[in-house]
């Protein structure tokens, strides 16, 4: 079985080179947005490194149990910490229990393996502890982090690791991944490509979850809704948002690929836009807008958004995004 990542096939030969040279690093840092492709570069890499019947230096089988295992995150020598729910933190006793495990000997595969995922939503003690792991890693153990950004983490961590950013990937190249390996109609695929943003394992998941994508149509008409309510009404309906951080935080996210849209529409570059399902509406609200008052949309969006990752008082913003929004005709 080849290595089976689409776009990201830099990151693959890096791997191997590592592998061949016998040059492979205790810690690598993964980074880019979710759905990405980050934990599957990380466990195919592990896979990789402990495969039963390799075909060649640097490969895996795919098919053999270790494979097979790791593959679907149940291997013995395998430990994932990640946070305990969406928009949770990752704690020091998680760290603390991982390194008890570090300290055994590989159970059956040749390495130890730690896949810290989302590892930016570790809190200040958690990052700290994991740095004597970092400095002083066991033999037979290689240490995967992955992060929405290597800046969102402490510099030490950061810089005791080797670091693999990925960026997306082109939207054609997921457009042909979705139809040659997932057998997708063209047209569906396109628009799950776009929706993704260039991310394929987005795209995958759009795909296979129909209710995720009209959960995403609903959150867009809620916010061209918003887009034409008055302050009072404004205030309502942001009141329902702000009881979960959580939700609060994906809404926002969906929002703001609209928002980005709106700026790239009004610019006249209504091609490039990722809600290619909804152009139409885009072409409309952008004739009331000029690039400054687009840029503003975006800039609610954004400043809402940051305002949740420092723990600010989200009502507050919530409020201040509700004054600052134009106001624009949707009917």
């Amino acid at each position: 079985m080849s290595w089976n990542l689409i776009g990201h096939e830099w990151a693959e030969a890096l791997f191997k080179q590592h592998v061949l040279n016998d040059e492979v690093r205790h810690a690598y840092l993964i980074t880019g947005a979710p759905g990405i492709g980050r934990r599957s570069l990380a466990l195919e890499f592990a896979c990789a490194m402990n495969c039963l019947n390799p075909p060649a230096p640097g490969e895996f089988c795919g098919t053999c149990r270790v494979c097979s295992q790791l593959l679907k995150m149940q291997q013995p020598d395998l430990s994932v910490i990640q946070p305990e729910n969406d928009g949770g933190m990752i704690k020091v006793e998680q760290i603390r229990n991982l390194q008890h495990s570090l300290s055994l000997s590989p159970f059956e595969a040749r390495y130890r393996i730690a896949l810290l995922v989302n590892f930016q939503q570790a809190n200040a003690s958690a990052q700290n502890a994991l740095l004597k792991t970092l400095e002083e890693a066991p033999r037979k153990v290689i240490l995967f982090l992955t992060a929405d950004s290597a800046e969102n983490l402490l510099p030490t961590i950061a810089s005791r690791c080797e670091i693999l950013r990925l960026h997306p990937v082109p939207v054609p190249k997921v457009t042909e991944a979705l139809i040659s390996r997932w057998h997708y109609p063209e047209e569906n695929a396109s628009l799950y490509a776009h929706l993704s943003g260039g991310r394929l394992g987005m795209a995958v998941q759009l795909a296979a979850d129909p209710e995720a994508l009209e959960k995403r149509m609903q959150l867009l008409d809620d916010f061209t809704r918003l887009l034409g309510l008055d302050r009072r009404d404004r205030f309502a309906y942001v009141d329902t948002l702000t009881r979960n951080r959580d939700e609060l935080r994906q809404t926002l996210q969906v929002w703001y690929t609209y928002a980005r849209d709106l700026m790239l529409a009004t610019a006249g570059h209504a091609d490039e836009v990722t809600n290619i399902n909804r152009q139409e509406e885009l072409f409309r609200l952008s004739a009331q807008l000029d690039e400054a008052q687009a840029l503003q949309v975006a800039r609610c969006i954004d400043s809402a958004l940051a305002a949740l990752e420092v723990n600010g008082h989200t009502r507050l913003s919530m409020d201040v995004f509700c004054l600052d929004l134009p106001r624009l005709s949707v009917n």
